[in-house]
């Protein structure tokens, strides 16, 4: 099922950007109800994170991949919230790279960049949106990412091993994202050669396509465990004071 809405602008080039956000996911590490549709801050938090693209100037269009039986849910909630730059609200995939694909299908023609951004990342900065598309636009491909800080060791058993050096070590965020050309292709090659991959800059790899580093900040964290829910939780009422002025 895929809920459409009418454009918020006709363009005449394939020159917009469009955010695709993958919420189909079923968030088992939290427990309890779908992590997206928690509240956070009074809104659920699907809605505070594609805040902070709606209210981005180049930001033109969102595209959402829900739980298939929350579609039309999703839709009109995302309306009643004011996202005015949604564009349409897709039945999600079994996986996350296939809710992209099928986010993908959904952004308007007029589309030339495409990023991809976790409904749960909701502490994600306008500097860092700007950076991401700017850096897209310039070499083709690129993606937030923090360098690894902490000492990295292999485990055998419940037995530390030797140390891994974390020298040219990242940790992945997003947003990520592509020219729509080079996006679109790294995923049909991805489906062709059976690839399955845990985000988008190793779907691009595959094409043998370079990714730019954009330097991430540790803020910009996935809620994924209790622990993720309850920080985040402490730091939304000073976040939203910031972002909201």
């Amino acid at each position: 099922m895929t809920v459409s809405l009418a454009p918020n602008h006709k363009s005449s080039a394939a020159s917009d950007v469009a955010v695709l956000v993958p919420a189909a996911g079923q968030g088992t590490r939290l427990g309890g109800r779908r992590k997206q549709f928690r509240t956070l801050g009074g809104q659920p938090l699907l809605v505070q994170t594609l805040l902070a693209f709606e209210r981005h100037p180049a930001v033109d269009h969102l595209v959402v991949a829900a739980p298939s039986d929350h579609v039309r849910e999703t839709s009109d909630g995302l309306q009643e919230a004011g996202i005015t730059k949604l564009t349409a609200v897709v039945s999600g995939g079994a996986s996350r790279q296939d809710s992209v694909r099928l986010a993908l299908r959904a952004a308007p023609a007029s589309v030339g960049v495409i990023l991809v951004h976790d409904a749960v990342r909701p502490f994600i900065g306008p500097a860092a949106i700007r950076a991401v598309v700017d850096a897209v636009r310039t070499h083709g491909a690129a993606a937030l990412a923090t360098p690894v800080a902490d000492t990295l060791r292999k485990v055998s058993g419940d037995v530390f091993g030797e140390t891994v050096s974390r020298s040219h070590l990242f940790r992945m965020q997003t947003p990520q994202g592509a020219r729509r050309p080079l996006f679109e292709a790294a995923h049909r090659t991805a489906a062709r050669d059976g690839l399955t991959a845990t985000d988008d800059v190793e779907l691009v790899q595959h094409l043998g396509h370079d990714v730019h580093v954009v330097a991430g900040s540790t803020r910009n964290f996935k809620i994924t465990t209790p622990d993720d829910w309850d920080l985040a939780k402490q730091r939304w009422p000073h976040w939203a004071e910031k972002v909201t002025g």
